[in-house]
């Protein structure tokens, strides 16, 4: 080994001790290596940024960004909504929701994915009073399956492709991980819902409920529009469709008048304003599921209009606020900051009548509609404290078939190679901002500026290893423990060691690390190196024994109440099932 090799294995070895031993976020270790590298010369100072500038990187960002337009569209939580059943059995509902977040996971980021579907998930659970941990684990696994479906599923993919656009000049199309990505995902769903929410732990004791925590109800108003409850204008069956939002209809206002007397035989007009019980998530489902739309501030309230981008945020009057003892009237929260006030809360209970009008007090609770370029003014104006979590960025489901249909055409763009994968992704960011899908203000607010800083630092790195012989050298080990058997036997060894690091270090991370190891490898045997390549994609993505290996599998911890030994208990079968479908397919798809 030469003295550069030394000083890279020991500074990797470091950065993956300090990364499991969870001290220092993995971003900060990552380029605290980076500059380590290049002060000891390991990494010139001319190439030290370059990953920032890669185009998975760029990739990686802008998938966060269209995902949230998605988002931000109500495409993805109408879709999520169709499949929630409270009818379903356990095994039944496993299937669906992973097969519904496996598919998108395939064209969206699968982090993004599971945090759309996990509250309906949660929801769900809460109807059929159900465990919520028999039903989150394996929506989590799902969606890492679904990320093996394409190009932009997962990181990981990006990455191989990378390397194999250096190594052989060309990268890996849209759709060249779907023959073994796809036959993973189904063959480990199908696991997952048959067999494999069996094997987690049952309910415990001590594992709270979804709704056990507090959940901050407020008394609001939405305006019936033309558009709106077109197939429920009785209230009794506005009330049922209510009910599958977790909204309770509690009366109806015509003309400024409420209307009193048993309601569920009253028929909704355009321009009636429903009154109902609700926290702010399940309004805005409930408004736009149903083409409602939110009041104006007015007396009389009028639908209003959607100009711009436009948040739900709840505040906390401070004793020292100078709006303490005024009314919402008089300090023009709707003339001056084209604000609304939605609801109110005072000692735990939520305020119903004329909440422009009422006097507020230190300790109230608002829950106000702004539009985003306004929300700092609003708040250094009015002095009010917005409260951590409290912030609710409202679905413009009047731009879905925008959303949908350009992210659409950018995927096939990519597809028939017309451009690239980054070029179109970013065509669609600008059309986005265009349509109004989402607004200026807030574009890098969806970007995950931690993995953007890991993959930007741990790039340069990987190609040190590579420039420097040290993948070589690990290939060559590799060759050395398999020679005399097949080259198969090599890939094995290879993608079992990829999920080993990957149970316990990021994905991202991992597969730098494997993938030019793996050409490498391939190289030592005199094959092609596509079934590495893929064979390390495939690998590094299935980090399913820990809950650190994979960030789906941290965002469960909590609400499903697992341990950190829970997960191997699902996870082990599954990653010997992985291995047992994509191997023989990897040879076949991708011949040595």
């Amino acid at each position: 080994m030469t003295p550069q090799q030394i000083l890279l294995f020991a500074l990797l070895g470091l950065m993956i001790a300090l990364m499991l031993w969870g001290r220092w976020r993995y971003d900060l270790v990552a380029f605290g290596g980076l500059m380590a590298a290049v002060l000891m010369g390991i990494v010139p100072s001319e190439d030290a940024f370059s990953g920032f500038g890669n185009p998975t990187t760029l990739i990686v960002a802008l998938v966060l960004i269209a995902t949230a337009g998605l988002n931000r569209s109500g495409a993805v939580a109408r879709m999520a909504r169709l499949i929630a059943s409270r009818q379903r059995g356990t095994t039944a509902h496993v299937l669906v929701f992973g097969t519904v977040g496996g598919l998108l996971s395939g064209f969206m980021n699968n982090i993004a994915a599971l945090a759309m579907l996990m509250p309906v998930d949660l929801q769900a659970a809460r109807k059929a009073n159900r465990q919520t941990g028999l039903t989150l684990m394996p929506l989590a696994f799902a969606t890492i399956l679904g990320g093996m479906l394409t190009l932009i599923g997962t990181p990981p993919n990006l990455i191989v492709s990378g390397f194999r656009a250096d190594v052989l000049g060309e990268p890996y199309r849209m759709f060249d991980f779907l023959p073994v990505g796809g036959a993973v995902a189904v063959a480990g769903i199908a696991f997952i819902g048959l067999v494999g929410w069996r094997l987690i732990p049952g309910a415990r004791e001590d594992a709270p409920s979804e709704g056990d925590g507090p959940q901050r109800r407020y008394v609001s108003a939405l305006v019936v529009t033309e558009a709106g409850l077109t197939t429920a204008r009785l209230i009794a069956d506005a009330r049922a469709e209510a009910a599958k939002a977790n909204v309770r209809i509690i009366g109806l206002r015509r003309h400024g008048q409420d209307i009193a007397g048993n309601l569920d035989d009253v028929t909704i007009a355009d321009g009636d304003v429903i009154v109902l019980r609700a926290d702010p998530q399940a309004l805005d489902e409930f408004r736009s599921t149903n083409n409602l739309s939110f009041p104006d501030g007015r007396m009389e309230p009028r639908a209003r209009k959607d100009a711009e981008g436009q948040q739900l945020i709840e505040c906390l009057v401070p004793r020292a606020s100078g709006i303490a003892g005024r009314s919402v009237q008089s300090f023009g929260l709707t003339n001056r900051h084209d604000s609304v006030l939605i609801g109110m809360r005072r000692q735990g209970l939520a305020l119903r009548r004329d909440l422009s009008r009422q006097t507020l007090q230190s300790g109230d609770m608002l829950l106000l509609l702004v539009p985003e370029s306004r929300i700092e003014d609003m708040l250094a104006a009015t002095g009010l404290l917005r409260i951590d979590g409290g912030s609710l960025s409202v679905q413009r489901e009047r731009h879905m078939r925008a959303a949908v249909g350009l992210f659409a055409l950018a995927v096939a763009a990519a597809s028939f190679g017309v451009t690239t994968m980054p070029i179109a992704l970013g065509c669609v960011i600008i059309a986005y901002v265009l349509f109004g899908v989402l607004s200026v203000h807030e574009l890098y607010d969806h970007v995950d500026w931690p993995i953007i800083v890991l993959l930007g630092s741990m790039i340069p790195l990987g190609l040190a290893l590579d420039q420097t012989g040290g993948s070589a050298l690990i290939a060559q080990g590799l060759a050395s423990l398999t020679q005399g058997y097949p080259a198969w036997i090599a890939l094995v060894l290879l993608m079992a060691a990829t999920m080993m690091l990957s149970d316990v270090l990021n994905n991202n991370a991992t597969t730098i690390i494997a993938a030019p190891v793996s050409i490498r490898l391939a190289e030592q045997l005199g094959v092609q190196p596509d079934a590495f390549l893929m064979g390390v994609a495939v690998a590094a993505s299935c980090a399913f024994l820990t809950p650190i290996g994979h960030q789906n599998n941290t965002l469960i911890l909590g609400p499903g109440n697992y341990r950190f030994g829970d997960y191997w208990r699902m996870g082990l079968p599954l990653e010997i099932i992985v291995m047992a479908v994509s191997v023989p397919l990897l040879l076949i798809v991708w011949p040595l």
